[in-house]
C-alpha cells in the first residue's frame, strides 16, 4: 500500500454536500462506495487509511481540483478510481506522496470561483467592494463558524459578459465565507447597499438577523483550485472523460437556456 493524492472533480448538485452525513447522498459517500466495490475499503471501515481531504464543499457546490489522499494500492490510477464512480465524478490526475501526507493540512492554499450573473450591476463598484474585502480581516459576520474565522484574503474580478467572476484566494475558509462574501459585493455592485456595508461587516460589532448577509446560491460555485508542493500526473484517459463529461454537460444546459428563454416569452 501506498499513500495516493487524487485531483477530483465533481458536479454537486446531486449531493448534499462534500462531507459524509447520515441518511443523504455526499461526494465522499459516492468515493467511499467506489472504493468498497473496488475492496480497496472494507464493507465495515468508515474512509480509508490515511484519508483526508482538501477542503468541504457544500451541498450543490461543485468542484474543479477537490483533493484527496489515503493509502493505497498501486494499481488504482484515476482511471481505476472511475470505474465505479457516478458520472458526476471524476478522478483525472494522482500524485504518490510521502506517508505524513495530509490533504488538508498540507495545502498551500485553495481557491474558489463564483460566477454571479449581474447584468444591470456596476463592476468599478463591485471591485470596490472586493477591495476592502482583500487582506486579513475577522470575517465572523460572514460565516457561521466561531473559531478561525482571521483569514488573509485574495479576490479578484473578471466581467465576463453579464457575468461577473468573482475568485477568492486564502489557506483556508471558514463555512459560507465565500457565498456570503459573494452577497456583499452583489448588493454594493447592485446600488443596493453603499460600499461602506463592506466596512460595517468587517468590524468587530456582530451583525445578523435581519441585518446580516446571508449566502449566495451554491451552484454557481466552484472549488478551482488547492495548491500543494507535490506534482500531479495527469492520467490522459481519464481527463478526457472528465473534460467530455463536464462539456456534455454544459451543452445540455444551454440547449435548457435557450428552451426556458422561449418559454419566457409568453404571451
Amino acid at each position: 500500500m501506498l499513500r495516493r493524492a487524487f485531483r477530483v472533480a465533481y458536479d454537486g448538485r446531486p449531493y448534499y454536500g462534500f462531507q459524509r452525513q447520515p441518511s443523504v447522498s455526499t461526494v465522499e459517500d459516492a468515493m467511499f462506495d467506489a472504493l468498497r466495490k473496488h475492496g480497496v475499503l472494507d464493507d465495515g471501515e468508515g474512509a480509508p487509511s490515511g484519508y483526508a481531504a482538501a477542503g468541504r464543499t457544500d451541498a450543490g457546490v461543485s468542484a474543479r481540483a477537490q483533493t484527496v489522499a489515503f493509502d493505497c494500492p498501486e494499481w488504482l490510477t484515476p482511471r481505476a478510481f472511475n470505474g465505479y464512480l457516478p458520472e458526476s465524478i471524476y478522478a483525472y490526475a494522482s500524485a504518490d506522496v510521502p506517508g505524513d501526507f495530509h490533504a488538508t493540512h498540507h495545502a498551500r492554499s485553495r481557491s474558489y470561483e463564483y460566477h454571479l450573473y449581474a447584468p444591470e450591476s456596476d463592476a468599478e463598484l463591485a471591485a470596490a467592494a472586493l477591495d476592502r474585502l482583500r487582506g486579513e480581516h475577522d470575517f465572523h459576520n460572514l460565516t457561521p463558524d466561531d473559531a478561525g474565522t482571521v483569514r488573509d484574503l485574495d479576490c479578484g474580478l473578471v466581467v465576463d459578459g453579464d457575468y461577473f467572476v468573482l475568485s477568492f484566494e486564502a489557506s483556508g475558509f471558514p463555512r459560507a465565507l465565500v457565498r456570503r462574501a459573494t452577497t456583499l459585493v452583489q448588493s454594493v455592485a447592485s446600488g443596493a447597499a453603499p460600499l461602506d456595508r463592506v466596512d460595517a461587516i468587517l468590524g468587530a460589532e456582530p451583525v445578523d438577523g435581519r441585518l446580516g448577509v446571508p449566502p449566495a446560491p451554491a451552484f454557481p460555485l466552484f472549488l478551482a483550485d488547492v495548491a500543494y508542493d507535490v506534482e500531479f500526473t495527469v492520467d490522459e484517459r481519464a481527463l478526457r472523460d472528465a473534460r467530455e463529461a463536464f462539456e456534455t454537460a454544459s451543452s445540455d444546459a444551454r440547449t435548457r437556456s435557450r428552451v426556458y428563454g422561449r418559454i419566457a416569452q409568453i404571451t
